[in-house]
């Protein structure tokens, strides 16, 4: 009777133990770390997420109102470089024949498990319309003051894409990844209802930059295919251009990437100055992580006149990339890094092309760069030097992140809001320009 009992007890503790058991294995089939980027037209968006155990299937569903398209998706496993050699599987689907304009609801998962109801709206087609940016780089975890905002505005149809210029979670690889997976949550309230465009930052480059490269998905949109690193779209009448900077600091990770990537900008910026590109989309706008100025208080490189950014190898000056963007006419440089806002008067080689003493943004000389990196991280604000260059116009201590308006062909807005003053803006300007093209050097 007593074996009889204990048998019972046994088995009653074994069912609550596999109850237990499968309810966590479904747990990890569960999608999770949702987020949107970008296909090569505006009838295409990319959905990205993650399941921590394989997943037969992987699957987005989609629709105006209703789901009455699907799309299965590919998986690919990733190992985190980190001592626990922590894995996980990351999906991605391609939602395809989307109507411009169009607002879509979707959902994705497998039969293991759907993940909750999203929307968003397909980007609108041609370079007639006007589209609407956030712009931030050094976001974490931790001290992420501008979060609140930017899921609230997000979700309200505020922006038609999201552009973060490096610097994530603090960082993706912490803690085995455990904090990359904290901050890809953090951020579905935004990156699953707008495409969340990135470039790559010096917090991505654990081994070899491998949480970076396996959770994102940015499209080339002359190519089709995925490279995280440097690739280029259209939106609106704006050509944007996302690169790293990385490439030149990290070197033992390779040397030849300087050369691809620099090969790869010089012809992307041949194709989209002739003459029929350029009519058409006449804005071309850079994003990369570490800035070519600032006048931070500290050892950054960008404080001094050689930096590699600007002008290349040491000593050789080859693959410097001012000279490139000035050659190929950008009209908009931004960065991040340092952990402040600053605006510049156009510049070129340390020199101010002011389009005139009373509109020094219309038909400007020059690019004009913006430092956009204070989004909020555990590292704080960075402080500026006591008497900064003549080439710096504007300088804010504080958290926030920036908006742009592409209005049309010859206006962009650039806006800065505060994080600490409730989200006022704290900076605005815009740039006007009656015809885009390669810069004329001048004397001053």
């Amino acid at each position: 009777m007593r074996f009889l009992c204990f048998l019972c007890i046994l088995i009653i503790n074994f069912g609550d133990f596999s109850h237990g058991f499968f309810k966590v294995s479904r747990v990890r089939e569960q999608p999770e770390q949702i987020h949107l980027s970008l296909g090569r037209n505006s009838t295409e968006m990319v959905v990205t997420w993650t399941t921590f155990d394989k997943i037969k299937g992987p699957t987005v569903e989609y629709g105006v109102k209703k789901f009455n398209q699907s799309i299965e998706g590919k998986s690919t496993k990733f190992v985190d470089g980190g001592s626990e050699k922590r894995s996980m599987y990351i999906h991605r689907a391609v939602m395809t024949n989307l109507q411009p304009g169009q607002t879509y609801v979707y959902r994705v998962g497998s039969e293991s498990g759907w993940s909750p109801i999203f929307w968003f709206t397909a980007v609108k087609d041609g370079s007639d319309w006007s589209p609407r940016l956030a712009v931030y780089g050094d976001l974490g975890n931790d001290n992420a003051r501008t979060l609140p905002r930017l899921q609230k505005d997000a979700q309200n149809g505020q922006f038609d894409a999201i552009l973060h210029v490096g610097d994530f979670a603090y960082d993706l690889n912490s803690d085995n990844a455990r904090i990359g997976d904290d901050f890809m949550r953090q951020i579905e309230p935004i990156a699953a209802y707008v495409p969340y465009q990135t470039s790559v930052g010096n917090h991505e480059q654990a081994y070899n930059f491998s949480n970076y490269v396996n959770r994102f998905s940015m499209v080339d949109s002359s190519t089709g295919q995925i490279n995280n690193h440097f690739y280029s779209y259209n939106l609106g009448p704006a050509h944007i251009i996302s690169f790293s900077t990385e490439f030149y600091f990290f070197l033992e990770y390779g040397r030849s990437q300087m050369y691809t990537q620099y090969d790869w900008l010089e012809k992307d910026l041949i194709e989209a100055n002739k003459p029929e590109n350029r009519a058409v989309r006449p804005w071309i706008i850079t994003l990369g992580h570490r800035p070519m100025y600032c006048n931070t208080k500290d050892t950054d490189e960008c404080r001094y006149r050689d930096n590699v950014i600007r002008k290349g190898i040491p000593v050789f000056h080859v693959l410097g990339l001012e000279d490139l963007f000035y050659k190929y006419g950008v009209d908009l440089e931004i960065w991040a890094h340092e952990h402040l806002y600053e605006r510049l008067w156009p510049i070129y080689d340390e020199q101010v092309y002011n389009g005139s003493l009373s509109e020094p943004y219309t038909n400007p000389g020059a690019p004009v760069h913006v430092t956009t990196g204070s989004a909020g991280c555990r590292e704080g604000i960075d402080p500026f030097v006591i008497n900064p260059a003549n080439w710096s116009a504007v300088r804010i201590s504080d958290y926030g992140f920036s908006q742009i308006t592409i209005h049309n062909k010859t206006h962009l807005t650039f806006e800065q809001l505060s994080a600490e003053k409730d989200h006022q803006v704290v900076d605005h300007f815009t740039i006007i320009k009656a015809k885009h093209g390669p810069y004329i050097k001048k004397t001053v």
